[in-house]
């Protein structure tokens, strides 16, 4: 199918499933129209779901990068109702990562906020359970490690992250959610919980 032919005043104005068969042999000019077409719709419902506009701005951008490479078959349905339910969909993903790594958080920050060990034992365990954790945090990548560090050793926000490290807010959150999973993963395979 050539893309062009479909955008020429003549030959009227392409349909949906013609943008995507297009963009799904590699025409990347597709991605435009299909863009200007369905993209308030995306972040529209992602910026309901997920409450920020940075985090729907980044779904959004995450879900017309990845458009080509989804499972849309124009026979099932109008593109517009594939895109509103792919968006919902990874917007609650993130939802749930957000609540699993904010779990995980906390947890860390009541084993760090214990109150001082009035026994013996007590103090060994708080102890072990510091070991734990920075040896946990030793088989991260180093900047998983680095962002987890300057966050919760040092209390700085994820936006100061990315200032400080010169690197963009999507990927210190990744590296943050990344990180906070495995560690959550390793310390329940140690502690057994």
């Amino acid at each position: 199918m050539d893309f062009d032919r479909l955008t020429l005043p003549e030959a009227g104005v392409p349909t949906d499933a013609d943008l995507w068969l297009a963009l799904k042999s590699g025409q990347t000019n597709a991605l435009g129209p299909v863009y200007d077409r369905h993209g308030g719709l995306v972040y529209g419902i992602a910026l309901k779901v997920l409450g920020h506009t940075q985090e729907a701005e980044d779904l959004t951008q995450d879900i017309f990068v990845k458009l080509q490479s989804t499972a849309y078959d124009p026979q099932r349905g109008s593109l517009r109702t594939f895109l509103a339910i792919l968006t919902r969909s990874r917007a609650i993903d993130r939802l749930r990562s957000r609540q699993v790594a904010r779990a995980a958080v906390e947890r860390l920050q009541s084993i760090q906020t214990m109150p001082l060990a009035h026994t013996p034992d007590e103090a060994l365990v708080r102890t072990e359970r510091a070991q734990d954790i920075q040896t946990a945090l030793a088989e991260l990548s180093e900047s998983q490690q680095k962002i987890l560090r300057l966050a919760y050793y040092e209390g700085l926000s994820q936006s100061t992250i990315a200032e400080q490290l010169d690197t963009p807010l999507g990927t210190v959150k990744t590296h943050s959610r990344r990180g906070l999973l495995r560690l959550r993963q390793i310390l329940q395979e140690r502690w057994g919980n």
